[in-house]
């Protein structure tokens, strides 16, 4: 199987490239092929005839995104259509990486695959529009919704409270955002478990279990034997630009329908953990 990652330079690409074993993979980052640009989509997804492409380029930023809506517009979603045409055009299969962003996070129950999208901020609208578009030209694309992200190799969570936590004795973090943390290996290696099952339609793709973003911080600061103390705070305490689900879990029903299931994200801390000291060393 030939496979063609865009967004192969960024967190979660990096461990595409790393994990993604046993087929022929070519990775282009944004300096290679910009997704805004239909010419050099359909340039490279020509030259290299891929079976499936991952889509996992995005403009991330999720407060970036509010100040410029422009740009989050032009990169998630124009760009997302530019790659749809192109696999349509090439006959590839399309995996898109989507986001648990889409949904207003007013539920209290894991949001299902089926479950209508309302987004509350401009990340999420721009995600969302890219699902319309991607399926309303390739009705068979597999949307990969997933949450929480983390990974060496790139800016996250867990990195971001490392860093504070080397300066300062006490930190404070919001205990009203509920959410489901997703380690970028074990995406990783998911999607490669979907593309070689011709998986359709809406996948929700992230570790197993929940947490707030303060019970997130602590269980790193443990088990990385931090003596910094964590404190729980409110949303209303640390006003971003961009509005943030308060509830985004996501059920597994779609992902366990393929016969995947994924490990709780407590298990994967050491191996972020892990990961993160290589790098730094």
């Amino acid at each position: 199987m030939r496979v063609l990652i865009f967004g192969a330079t960024g967190m979660l690409g990096k461990a595409l490239m790393q994990r993604w074993g046993g087929d022929e993979v070519f990775g282009l980052g944004s300096s290679q092929a910009d997704i805004r640009r239909a010419d050099q989509v359909m340039d490279a997804v020509q030259s290299a005839k891929p079976d499936w492409i991952v889509l996992a380029a995005a403009y991330t930023d999720v407060d970036g995104c509010e100040l410029n809506p422009t740009l989050a517009a032009s990169v998630n979603t124009q760009g997302a259509n530019n790659v749809a045409r192109a696999a349509a055009e090439c006959h590839s299969r399309l995996l898109f990486v989507s986001t648990d962003y889409v949904f207003d996070g007013r539920g209290t129950s894991p949001y299902e695959a089926s479950d209508q999208r309302q987004p509350i901020n401009e990340y999420g609208k721009s995600k969302a529009q890219a699902e319309e578009k991607i399926l309303g030209i390739i009705p068979d694309a597999c949307i990969v919704r997933t949450s929480w992200l983390f990974g060496p190799g790139g800016k996250c969570f867990p990195d971001t409270i490392l860093k504070l936590a080397a300066t300062r004795p006490e930190i404070e973090v919001v205990n009203d955002q509920r959410g489901s943390p997703t380690y970028t290996f074990d995406l990783a290696d998911a999607t490669m478990k979907l593309c070689r099952s011709d998986a359709t339609g809406i996948v929700h793709c992230t570790n197993s279990g929940d947490c707030t973003w303060y019970e997130f911080a602590s269980e790193i600061l443990s088990q990385a034997g931090s003596s910094t103390r964590v404190r729980p705070t409110t949303s209303e305490r640390f006003v971003r630009p961009a509005e943030r689900p308060k509830y985004s879990v996501l059920s597994p029903a779609s992902l366990n329908a393929y016969g995947i299931s994924m490990r709780g994200w407590e298990e994967t801390v050491p191996d972020y953990l892990g990961q993160r000291s290589q790098i730094n060393q």
